[in-house]
């Protein structure tokens, strides 16, 4: 019952903006004692599960464009080995500096979009 609530949200921002739970979740991973590193790989984990079951779902109710979404995997698994990568190698200072400028860049860019 610990984590009930946040997992539900990450949960529910994932299902409802196809994306979004692991900004939850990688605070709720250092809250728990993560270093920033393991924070942001465990909500990497996290939300490949969720993300799964999400796309289960819009799938089976017709929402999914399969072949969209195709053509940005192999670009999307680059740059996924790439930022895994460098994962090892920042700083937990400039991790979170950096997670932050990123989710402020996409919230001011959805507000005034």
């Amino acid at each position: 019952m610990k984590n009930f609530f946040e997992g539900t949200l990450c949960g529910f921002l994932n299902g409802f903006f196809g994306s979004g739970g692991g900004v939850i979740a990688v605070p709720v991973f250092e809250k728990e004692g993560c270093p920033v590193q393991e924070a942001h790989a465990s909500s990497v984990a996290f939300i490949f599960i969720l993300s799964l079951v999400t796309a289960v779902f819009y799938g089976f109710s017709g929402t999914l464009d399969f072949a969209a979404a195709w053509s940005f995997i192999p670009w999307g698994v680059a740059g996924a080995i790439t930022g895994a990568l460098f994962l090892k190698k920042i700083k937990a200072q400039w991790l979170r500096r950096l997670f932050g400028a990123v989710i402020t860049a996409a919230s001011i860019r959805m507000l005034l979009s």
